[in-house]
């Protein structure tokens, strides 16, 4: 599925494309299944500046390995394996450098994978490393219904914290509540910041992690207790304008980062460590993911659209 020029979801186009051999320490991969992110979005829009004159959006896949290249270690053909990458997994297959991959464990299916490696992984550094979570803390997260959102309140659950969420309408504010959140603000109908201030007794959120950008950055602010961390990790409504660090002075000595997760999974030590603590809180159950929504690679325009119109609860995958 390839876009020549930025636009919008009709821009992609599916064309033939002949396959190439892996070179050293590469690997062929036949998808199974494909994962749809914002971040698609932003490259396909354009948002985010291309590395060429056209472009394979994607930024996630599970499947299996059909071909090792010379010096490829800890693999063999048949296993089946998922990445994370910034684009080019709108395919039927590719290759890839073998750093890039993980074992994909027994017992996960390749569409739960599919829908979770991303944003499981981005749950897992944000709780971790953007904000450290301690037990006792109280959280505040943007978009609770979306993919990561609801992975991220069954992870505060767990690490002991109260996690309070923002969802638009009754149907997604049920779904949050369902997925470790204590309470959940509906935005369309109430004020959110008056909300937390209520919540937490006029205290704030030692973090806000907000994946929504241009509308809700200054509420968000205002959540914090002094000294929180602001957490801005997409912009779903559009990027953030005018933003200033008097603004973190302002409103009580604060801190803010603006992560991408491929910061964080770039050693590959590091990859490894984030999927296997992911992946061990699928199987335990700690972690519970919905049956994504599914359509056909062909399809990716129409997924896009959804996923664009806010359409969707939890997450989207091609089906190859």
């Amino acid at each position: 599925m390839v876009v020549r020029a930025p636009g919008g979801p009709a821009a992609m186009e599916w064309i033939d494309v002949a396959p190439v051999a892996p070179g050293p320490g590469e690997v062929r991969v036949r998808h199974r299944a494909v994962g749809v992110n914002f971040i698609d979005v932003y490259y396909r829009s354009g948002l985010y500046s291309w590395p060429g004159s056209s472009l394979i959006p994607g930024a996630e896949a599970v499947g299996e390995v059909t071909e090792l290249g010379p010096d490829v270690e800890g693999l063999r053909v048949g296993e089946r394996v998922a990445y994370v990458t910034r684009f080019g997994a709108y395919c039927e297959e590719r290759v890839l450098p073998a750093r890039r991959l993980v074992k994909v464990p027994d017992g996960l299916a390749d569409e739960t994978v599919a829908s979770v490696l991303l944003k499981g992984l981005t749950a897992q550094y944000l709780v971790n490393s953007s904000y450290r979570v301690e037990r006792g803390d109280t959280v505040l997260v943007h978009a609770a219904a979306g993919g990561v959102g609801l992975i991220l309140g069954q992870w505060l659950a767990a690490l002991g914290a109260t996690a309070i969420g923002t969802a638009g309408g009754p149907e997604k504010v049920a779904v949050a509540r369902a997925h470790g959140y204590a309470h959940v603000v509906d935005y369309r109908n109430e004020d959110f910041v008056a909300a937390v201030d209520a919540l937490t007794g006029g205290q704030g959120c030692a973090a806000v992690y907000d994946s929504v950008g241009a509308d809700t950055w200054r509420g968000s602010l205002k959540c914090l207790r002094r000294r929180g961390m602001f957490v801005n990790f997409g912009q779903s409504s559009g990027m953030i304008a005018e933003f200033r660090l008097s603004d973190l002075a302002a409103h009580g000595s604060l801190s803010a980062n603006r992560p991408v997760l491929f910061d964080y999974v770039e050693e590959r030590t590091e990859l490894v460590e984030r999927a296997q603590d992911l992946f061990a809180r699928l199987l335990d159950g700690t972690i519970r993911v919905r049956a994504p929504e599914t359509h056909a690679l062909t399809d990716a325009a129409m997924a896009h659209e959804r996923l664009e119109g806010r359409l969707t609860t939890g997450s989207v995958v091609l089906t190859v």
